[in-house]
């Protein structure tokens, strides 16, 4: 009887409790890191990188070298320039420096 009434108390305590309790939300930001794809593996022209880059929250983007592997590209985000370079086969950033004045 004791046993009986044990279960059926812990039956009752457990439909009593939430199973599971929404997860809360969460902002999401967007982070352009070295060998982030912006082109989706297409081949990219100068004037694309360019503004594959404006797209991604650069401004003041200029072209420098748009000869060869990799496109290099001077840019302005959150208040510092950086110098990005694109993979000109499929628009991947393979390198970005931040330049010091």
């Amino acid at each position: 009887m004791r046993r009986h009434l044990l279960a059926t108390f812990g039956l009752g305590l457990s439909l009593l409790m939430p199973l599971a309790l929404p997860a809360p939300a969460q902002a999401v930001s967007v982070s352009i890191t070295v060998g982030s794809s912006l082109n989706n593996g297409r081949a990219i022209s100068c004037r694309d990188g360019e503004r594959l880059l404006r797209n991604r929250g650069f401004s003041d983007v200029r072209r420098i070298d748009c000869r060869g592997r990799f496109f290099i590209y001077p840019a302005r985000r959150g208040g510092q320039r950086f110098e990005v370079a694109l993979n000109s086969h499929n628009g991947r950033v393979v390198d970005m420096r931040r330049i010091r004045r």
